[in-house]
């Protein structure tokens, strides 16, 4: 499925339009239909207890209605073990289905303290 950025991913604003492919439960690569840059992506629903706030702002770009078919992922670094890799819980990419947008939604981390930038998932997997 490809997806139109509303919002650029930080460092990375070349980037106009991803294409999502889901991996399994866990994990969706993310590819730009831009250049060759690649991301693994996290379902943090299958790690922990994640509930977010999503900023008006997003929600009115992303026309975000109580309605849409929402999706939420995470960057995550990938590393060797894989217990070693880190997940950013603090930037999440949320994607609206239904109008094929998405951007990277800064939190609040006044707001969402249990969540950094460079958490461990070693943390969360058993």
């Amino acid at each position: 499925m490809i997806f139109d950025i509303k919002v650029p991913i930080l460092g990375f604003e070349q980037i106009k339009k991803v294409e999502l492919s889901k991996i399994d439960d866990f994990f969706t690569e993310l590819k730009s239909c831009d250049d060759e840059t690649k991301f693994m992506l996290i379902n943090p629903f299958m790690l922990r207890d994640y509930d977010i706030t999503i900023p008006d702002f997003f929600k009115n770009l992303l026309e975000l209605k109580k309605d849409s078919n929402m999706l939420v992922l995470n960057i995550m670094i990938v590393s060797k073990p894989i217990e070693t890799s880190v997940v950013n819980f603090l930037a999440p990419l949320v994607f609206n289905i239904d109008e094929k947008s998405a951007a990277q939604v800064l939190l609040d981390s006044s707001k969402h303290k249990d969540y950094g930038l460079l958490e461990n998932i070693s943390n969360y997997i058993k």
